[in-house]
């Protein structure tokens, strides 16, 4: 960066105004051109016919207008020392916060797909804008979470995602909602994870309601599952708190990719699975009991078991257990049939002395009637 000798008390003051906040000379001399010609326009207007010239005498910082028609005149008015002195002082205010804006984004550039905490402080439409301390962020509606509610000057953990540019310029942008955000979290939690010992092969989350993390180990007598959970469940128990309660499936990956399907199933067991790699898809064949467990509310747990192993998965009854429930259904049939049976039988020995005792009765009657 360019810095003007510094003789007077002006350029000293610009030369370090600039080495402070890191800002170009050059950048700043013609922003204040820029600002003088727009000010002499506003206040004494301008043939837009006729191109205009602004000047600054970087020593002492005396400024001067000319115009260009036919010729190099000054225009300088009486008096405009001042404005000038005033177009200055808000150019470099400006430019003092274009810096630290550009500083502060720069830093956070290097801290994309990492956490960060801040503080909800307001709301523009339907984005919430964080306080992350030194800087503001955005996080749009598509990064929160829908089931929570949320309230100013509440503190959270935010995924850092990115920089954007939008309607005001670049901006931060934050999420709740991303799936990196569970992984940040166990990397957060658990020390086996930060070191690279665990690691953390994919994650798939429904945000809000249910996460499902496939982990495996690299070093040899470690628990990846076990780690992650924790002595009775604190680790997890952490990560669901920050959360606000979502809940976590935390499942040992496999490179066997039926093992791990069946896995990622959980808590559904016995399952079979045949797997066709070619085409990514997977046949299930598993018990009537388990059928349930293994779909999940609204399908939820089979959902997140196929982003989870990227395999398409058709579950059906395995045929053990339609085999089994005919033969249930044929026995108690069977059952009933016999039941059904029992209770004519015992009807008919309930009516039988009650007919046998009227035909006595008729039978006397008649002998009566013959005597």
């Amino acid at each position: 960066m360019a810095a003007i000798k510094a003789r007077t008390e002006f350029s000293s003051a610009l030369n370090q105004i600039c080495a402070e906040h890191n800002i170009e000379l050059e950048v700043v001399i013609e922003s204040i051109k820029e600002a003088l010609l727009a000010a002499y326009r506003r206040d004494f207007g301008m043939n837009e016919e006729i191109q205009y010239e602004a000047e600054i005498d970087q020593q002492t910082g005396e400024t001067k207008l000319f115009s260009l028609d036919g010729g190099k005149k000054e225009i300088t008015p009486p008096g405009f020392g001042r404005i000038a002195a005033q177009v200055a002082k808000q150019v470099l205010i400006q430019k003092i916060r274009e810096a630290e804006k550009a500083s502060i984004l720069l830093e956070y550039a290097k801290r994309i797909g990492s956490l960060a905490s801040g503080r909800v402080i307001r709301f523009e439409g339907s984005n919430a804008v964080v306080d992350l301390d030194r800087a503001e962020a955005i996080m749009p509606r598509l990064e929160q979470i829908m089931t929570e509610n949320y309230q100013i000057n509440q503190r959270l953990v935010f995924y850092v995602k990115g920089i954007e540019t939008l309607e005001k310029g670049e901006q931060i942008i934050v999420s709740r909602a991303d799936k990196n955000l569970v992984e940040g979290l166990f990397k957060r939690e658990v020390p086996e994870v930060a070191s690279g010992v665990v690691k953390i092969k994919e994650i798939a989350r429904e945000a809000g309601n249910r996460s499902k993390i496939a982990v495996f180990s690299t070093q040899t007598g470690v628990d990846p599952v076990g780690s992650c959970v924790g002595q009775k469940g604190i680790r997890v128990q952490a990560v669901i708190n920050e959360l606000n309660g979502e809940k976590i499936d935390i499942i040992q990956y496999s490179e066997d990719i039926a093992k791990f399907i069946a896995s990622s199933l959980s808590p559904a067991e016995n399952i079979k699975v045949e797997v066709n790699e070619k085409i990514r898809t997977a046949q299930v064949s598993i018990a009537e009991d388990q059928l349930s467990l293994a779909i999940g509310k609204d399908g939820q747990n089979v959902r997140l078991a196929v982003k989870l192993t990227g395999y398409k998965i058709d579950i059906k009854e395995s045929l053990v257990s339609i085999k089994a429930r005919d033969n249930k259904i044929k026995k108690e049939a069977k059952e009933a049939k016999e039941k059904t049976k029992t209770i004519k039988s015992e009807k008919k020995e309930i009516k039988k002395p009650a007919k046998e005792k009227k035909t006595k009765t008729v039978k006397k009657a008649e002998e009566k009637k013959e005597d």
